[in-house]
């Protein structure tokens, strides 16, 4: 799973393996652990049956996507890149986004392992 923020915006890329996972246990989950002081960053996706909406949680040092289940399902069985929302921050909106990881369009085998197919793959010369 890749994690991306940007300015307001909080963006979770996950592969074809990572989507199965996260629909078949109602989890994903990375970390990231720092040598300096042993503190970890830990990023997560939730499913829960009972959530409505697409939200975030954060604390101590863990921030947690939580998306309703019926929704990933249908986002995880379907050709929707992703799940977009916009939260009310503390201070103005946040954009959170859960999307699928396209294989890069340069076709770079490395990053391309287990990522769902480009939609633009036919249209490259």
């Amino acid at each position: 799973m890749k994690l991306r923020i940007k300015s307001n915006t909080v963006r979770f890329r996950t592969t074809r393996s990572e989507v199965a996972t996260l629909i078949s246990t109602g989890r994903l989950e990375e970390k990231i652990e720092f040598v300096e002081g042993g503190g970890e960053f830990t990023y997560a996706i939730v499913l829960k049956s009972d959530a409505d909406v697409v939200g975030i949680q954060h604390a101590s040092s863990t921030i947690t996507l939580v998306v309703p289940a019926a929704e990933a399902r249908s986002w995880a069985e379907s050709d929707a890149v992703g799940i977009y929302t916009t939260v009310e921050g503390r201070v103005g909106p946040l954009d959170l986004i859960l999307e699928k990881d396209f294989a890069c369009l340069d076709r770079s085998d490395e990053d391309n392992r287990d990522t769902f197919p480009h939609p633009l793959t036919d249209a490259i010369c």
